[in-house]
Parts: structure tokens; sequence; C-alpha cells
């Protein structure tokens, strides 16, 4: 396992070189930069040329991206072209609410999606089938339409919660909870499904393997069949499958955190890339990438504990 982990670790190293580099090049290419948006409507050349070098983005771009990945292997990964704060306390202050809506949608996607997906593997017959139709209509439903969606029936219509906004844990839990409520249910839609449906098809195709027939004759309780040995061989597929919805997470939160106004590393994204503050659009991308490198290794974790001949070594 430690080999596991170590590998896991080495790989991660180069996975993060390559992204930050491939975030600079495509920020150079994207047309526009920030000191256009500073300037704004002046476009007097000699001012324009002034706030270039003055940024720092009349420099070549292998010098700009070499200057950057010194300051980030110390720790130091620069600051904002626009307020001059630095980027590590950006993300700092915003780390805690993308944090907050991703492990309260991962718990109510992990939840509810093994919970329907036993239902509808157990049940079978017509509660199978309309759990296979109603995920497939949850996997398709926009995210943004069901955003908009909630916020009409739940915040404007009935006034159960806010409409946007997020309020800190720190100040009211209870608002806490209310002001995330509605965007947890928007991102976990769609991986409840794909959960869903995930341990209902695993559940049931290790429900007709021999061993389990030959359990059942022996007149093994049932609930002994299911979670001793059924949900074993099951959560295998159904952990990778997880591993790769988290992922989706951190994609659907930048959308998810515009449409509720909510403070967090996907808003600060947009903002960044809208306004070509470079050093801001490479640290939010840093630490998403750390992220994904958390959630794969802890995947491999979990698998190479129900199956250690699964993990490639």
């Amino acid at each position: 396992m430690l080999r596991l982990v170590g590998g896991r670790l080495l790989w991660s190293v180069p996975l993060l070189v390559v992204l930050s580099a491939l975030t600079f090049l495509l920020a150079w290419l994207t047309p526009g930069d920030a000191a256009r948006v500073v300037l704004g409507t002046n476009t007097d050349p000699a001012a324009y040329e002034q706030v270039r070098s003055q940024l720092g983005l009349d420099r070549p771009l292998p010098e700009q991206y070499g200057t950057w990945l010194s300051g980030a292997v110390r720790g130091d990964l620069g600051r904002s072209l626009f307020t001059g704060e630095s980027v590590s306390a950006i993300v700092d202050s915003r780390l805690a609410v993308s944090l907050s809506l991703l492990l309260l949608s991962a718990l109510v996607i992990a939840v509810v999606g093994v919970a329907l997906g036993m239902f509808g593997a157990l049940r079978g017959g017509v509660a199978g089938r309309v759990l296979d139709g109603l995920s497939v209509v949850a996997m398709s439903v926009p995210t943004p339409w069901l955003g908009l969606v909630l916020v009409v029936v739940f915040a404007v219509n009935l006034a159960w919660f806010p409409v946007t906004g997020y309020v800190p844990a720190a100040q009211s839990p209870d608002g806490w909870a209310l002001s995330l409520a509605l965007p947890v249910v928007c991102l976990a839609v769609g991986g409840i499904a794909v959960i869903a449906k995930q341990v209902r098809g695993a559940v049931v195709e290790v429900l007709g393997r021999p061993y389990v027939r030959a359990l059942r004759a022996n007149g093994l309780p049932a609930r002994r069949i299911i979670f001793r040995h059924v949900a074993k061989n099951a959560a295998l597929p159904v952990v990778a499958v997880f591993g790769v919805v988290l992922i989706g997470l951190l994609g659907g939160s930048v959308v998810v955190e515009q449409l509720f106004a909510l403070p967090g590393l996907g808003q600060l994204t947009v903002t960044a890339a809208a306004q070509h503050d470079l050093p801001v659009l490479q640290g939010v991308v840093l630490c998403f990438t750390v992220l994904v490198v958390i959630v794969n290794l802890l995947v491999d974790l979990v698998t190479g504990w129900l199956s250690p001949n699964a993990v490639t070594r």
C-alpha cells in the first residue's frame, strides 16, 4: 500500500506541471489580456504598453511561466494582477465554501445513490425499471436549468431557502445548512442517478452468481448474504465510478457557485478567467488538480482494501 501511495504521489508531480503549463498556454491564446481589462475603454497604445510592462505581460511566455513555477515550488503562488493580494490568501478564503459544497454533495450522492440502487436491485421488477428511467432523466437534466427551477420553486415561491449567498458555519450553522441546501441538491442530482444505476447493476450481477445461490440454499439469512457477501463484491466497480463522479463535481461546482452566488473557487475561476488574472487562475487550477489527485488516491486505497489484486502495482 505504501508503494501505491508513493507511486501515485510521484505521478502527481508531472501532472501538476503539465496542467499548469496548459493553463498558461490557453490563457495566452485567449483574446485580450489583463492590461486591457484594467484600462477598460482607454485605448491609448502608450498606456496599454505601460500597464503590460507593469504587470509583466510583455515578457516571453516561457519566462512568465518559469517565474511562476519557481515561485510555486517555494510555496509562493504570486499576487493578483488586479488587487495585489496574495493568491494563496485568495484561494484560502474561498476554499472552505467549495469544500463544504463538494463534501456535502459527495455525502448526499453516496447515501442516497447507494440506498436507491440497493432498493432497485433487491425489489427488482417495476421498481428497478422505474429507477432506471428516473436515472436516465436525472442524468439528462442540465444543471443550470435544474438550479433555476430549484430557486424559483423552493426559494422564491415557497421561501424555504435563501435565493443566493453563503453563510459561514461559524457564524450560523443553521444558516450555513440552508444556504447550501439548494446548491447541494443541484450538484448532487446527476451523481445520485449515476451511482444508483451503477449500484443496482452491480448488486443484480453479484446476486446472480453461483456462490450467492449456494449461500441461499444453505439457509443463510438474506440480510447476512447482502451485507457480508454481496455488498463487498459489488462495491468494487461502484467505487471506481464514484471517483469519476467526485471529479465531475469539481466542474459542476463552477456552474453551481455561479448560479447561487457562492463565493467559492468555482466563482473565483470564472472571475479570474474573465479578467485574465493569470496568477489567480493558476492558483485555482493548482488547487483543483490537488483535489483530483487526492480523490484518485482515495479511490485507489479503497480499491486496494476491497481487492488488492485489482490495483496495478
